[in-house]
């Protein structure tokens, strides 16, 4: 088979492109992978799914001690009620999210973050109304980050199991969320504000 001169320019260029093709393909598939994204039967997982189950993680790891002590220290009606509610919820939640990591195979914590273990030696260290005090504002405000955390990765995961997750997480967060703020103790000004 002969070519000529510009067949094989046409050629070489054509065999060229597929090269380039090649290597552009391959270190984008790794790119998706050291990104964090892994394949599921339930769908893509993706870091912000991963960062999810982890948060709920550590919220159960403080907020179950945090309820327990409600029940131990305070004097107040609407905070023993809302640390039962707390304790109970997040014991049920946590079992949940420990299933749920598991069959994706995200790892999760075992303790509380630095800001939970502050946050419970505050705690630890307080009686009846301030207490109180420190329960509900603590607790409201991270619920308040948590609730948005959930419902931006309920509005953007492409994996079925986190979307189903999300929404019973939201739910209990709305419900604590709710509880504290009934409490009447909640400093609303040492909230973030909203962005419009």
């Amino acid at each position: 088979m002969r070519f000529r001169f510009g067949e094989l320019v046409v050629f070489g260029v054509f065999l060229f492109a597929a090269a380039v093709a090649v290597i552009v393909v391959v270190p984008q598939s790794q790119a998706a992978q050291q990104e964090g994204w892994t394949q599921t039967r339930w769908g893509p997982l993706g870091p912000a799914d991963r960062d999810l189950l982890i948060k709920v993680r550590w919220a159960g790891l403080w907020e179950i001690p945090a309820g327990r002590w409600a029940q131990e220290r305070s004097t107040n009606a609407k905070v023993k009620e809302t640390g039962v509610h707390l304790m109970n919820d997040h014991a049920q939640l946590d079992e949940e999210v420990r299933a749920e990591a598991a069959q994706l195979g995200v790892q999760l914590p075992d303790e509380p973050n630095p800001d939970q273990q502050r946050w419970l030696g505050e705690l630890s260290s307080r009686t009846g109304a301030e207490f109180d005090q420190t329960f509900a504002d603590r607790l409201r405000a991270a619920h308040g980050k948590v609730f948005s955390a959930i419902a931006a990765v309920r509005a953007g995961t492409r994996n079925d199991k986190i979307r189903e997750f999300a929404s019973k997480a939201n739910a209990v967060v709305l419900k604590h969320m709710t509880l504290l703020e009934e409490t009447g103790l909640v400093d609303y000004s040492q909230l973030p504000t909203p962005q419009s």
